[in-house]
Formats: C-alpha cells, sequence, structure tokens
C-alpha cells in the first residue's frame, strides 16, 4: 500500500525513558512499512539504534514529508517554531501533561498512525507570530510563537508602562504587569490562565490580554490576524524588560524600544487522526461537562 508519506522524521523529548521507548517502538513501526526515518540528533543520542538516519530539526523540515513529535506540548512548541519553515506535515504522540497539540496515545499510536499514513486525516494551519523588537530604528532580535508573546519586566509581578498601537492606531496606555499576545493555539495556554478568550484555530486572529493591570476597565481584545501590532515601552521604566516567545526564548527589550508582532508568513501545517474534534479535546483537557441526555 502507498504511503501519504514517504520520508518521516522522528523529534523527541531528550533522556526521558517513557518518550524513548514511544521512539524506538515508532522507528520499528516505520521501518517495517518500508518508509524511509530519520532520528532527530539530540534524540538519537540516547537511543540504542546504532543503524538509524540521523538530522538536525531544520534539515528534517527541509527533507521530510512528515514530522512526529514525542513529548508534551512544550516539545511541540519548539519543535513547530522550526518546522513551519518548511511545508511539512507535523504530528504529535503525547508525552507530556495536558497535551493540546498532540493527538497520538502511546499506547496504541499504531491504529491510527496506519490511518494518517493511508491518507485519511484532517489539515490543520495554525498561525503563529513573527516578534522583532526595534531600538533608534534598528531590529535588535527577533523570533517567532506559537502560542504567545508576552511582554513582561526581568522581575517578578513588576509594573511596566506601554502604548498599543494596532495598525498604527493608538489603542490604550497601560500600566500593568503586562501583556499577552496570544494565536488561537495559544488561547487554551497562558492567555486562558490570565483570563483571556478560547479561540477555536480556524479563526484567523490574535488577543491581547492584560496582565493584571492597574485600572479595572482593561480587558482581553481580539483582533484580525492580520493586523500590526505595536508596543512602545515608556521611557520612564525603571527595569530591564523582556519579551517571552511561548517561554522558551527571550528577548531583551530596554526602555524606550518598539516591539513589532505580526502574523508569521508560513503558518504550521499540524495533522489529525480521523475522529479529532477540537470540542473533544477541549472537554478533555479542561474537565467541561459531558452531555446531559
Amino acid at each position: 500500500m502507498t504511503s501519504a508519506f514517504q520520508t518521516i522524521g522522528l523529534i523527541g523529548k531528550p533522556n526521558h525513558e517513557g518518550a524513548n521507548q514511544t521512539l524506538v517502538a515508532l522507528h520499528r513501526f516505520l521501518e517495517a512499512r518500508g518508509l524511509t526515518v530519520y532520528l532527530e540528533q539530540k534524540v538519537a543520542r540516547t537511543l540504542e539504534l546504532t543503524e538509524a538516519r540521523v538530522l538536525d530539526l531544520v534539515d528534517i523540515g527541509k527533507r521530510c514529508d512528515l514530522a512526529i513529535v514525542v513529548g508534551g506540548d512544550g516539545n511541540m512548541l519548539g519543535a513547530a517554531r522550526v518546522l513551519a519553515r518548511s511545508d511539512i506535515a507535523v504530528l504529535g504522540v503525547n508525552r507530556g501533561n495536558l497535551g493540546f497539540l498532540t493527538d497520538l496515545s502511546p499506547e496504541g499510536f499504531e491504529q491510527p498512525l496506519s490511518e494518517v499514513l493511508a491518507g485519511n486525516f484532517k489539515t490543520e494551519l495554525r498561525n503563529l507570530l513573527e516578534i522583532s523588537v526595534h531600538r533608534h530604528g534598528t531590529i535588535k532580535s527577533s523570533n517567532s510563537a506559537v502560542n504567545e508573546a508576552v511582554l513582561h519586566a526581568d522581575k517578578v509581578a513588576h509594573m511596566i508602562e506601554f502604548e498599543a498601537y494596532i495598525n498604527d492606531e493608538f489603542v490604550f496606555s497601560q500600566r500593568s504587569d503586562g501583556l499577552i499576545i496570544s494565536t488561537p493555539t495559544g488561547s487554551t495556554a497562558y492567555s486562558l490562565s490570565g483570563g483571556g478568550p478560547i479561540l477555536t484555530p480556524d479563526l484567523d486572529a490574535m488577543t491581547l490580554v492584560p496582565m493584571f493591570p492597574h485600572t479595572l476597565s482593561s480587558r482581553p481584545l481580539v483582533v484580525a490576524g492580520n493586523s500590526e501590532i505595536q508596543l512602545k515601552v515608556a521611557d520612564s521604566n525603571d527595569a530591564h524588560l523582556q519579551i517571552s516567545c511561548d517561554s522558551h526564548v527571550i528577548l531583551a527589550v530596554m526602555p524606550g524600544d518598539d516591539i513589532f508582532i505580526r502574523k508569521h508568513p508560513r503558518p504550521l501545517r499540524l495533522i489529525h487522526p480521523p475522529g479529532y474534534s477540537y470540542y473533544h479535546v477541549l472537554r478533555n483537557k479542561l474537565g467541561w461537562g459531558s452531555r446531559l441526555y
């Protein structure tokens, strides 16, 4: 039987016993089907698969048709920021806690994965954010985020001042602990903990969620996904600030800097096995009530 994907990259959680067991099982399963399989080099060092093909994460994105990420949502986020640069399908096997982005169970991946390989799957394009820090008109740093970009002080619970503009139009000034700018994917992550709304993944939108603002009138704001958000950091701030991208990458911000956040030009191509339902995921992960009748 012809597979929908011929070349597959396996990415995992380094030095995690459960993830390593799943990676070995996946490797054997896929090779038994005659597929070309590559291991990401960081996890390859911890597995006893001496004959395995090895690539780094960037080359997996360039050379593979499908990437399977074994771990939690954090592992998926780290891989997705790199893999989104390439037109590669991404599928997750959950070895973490919540697992909003990782669909397959490590104990029973064979049947749903067989369906995916046979071409029976659902594709979602998930927007990413592109973040850049400007100082005196020059870009000082930039990165991307799958879930959110968070402006905050480098000290815990420290009030900062900034202005927000959307498409060059002034929206508000604020004194708060910071601001969360989230994608629909990230609306069930840090943004949700901060009181932000849940956005379904098919929405082309972003949310701005104030963090402990110094006024009760500040509320979450949902804007179009193609908006350009500019944050102007006040010169009066007495501390260094940061932009956190998915809680993985930190960009330094100084008083007087400008931060631009916009939709990344390349989305993440996430695939799901048959029977996937976003609302089922919400009910399961958030403990929502089941049907009454």
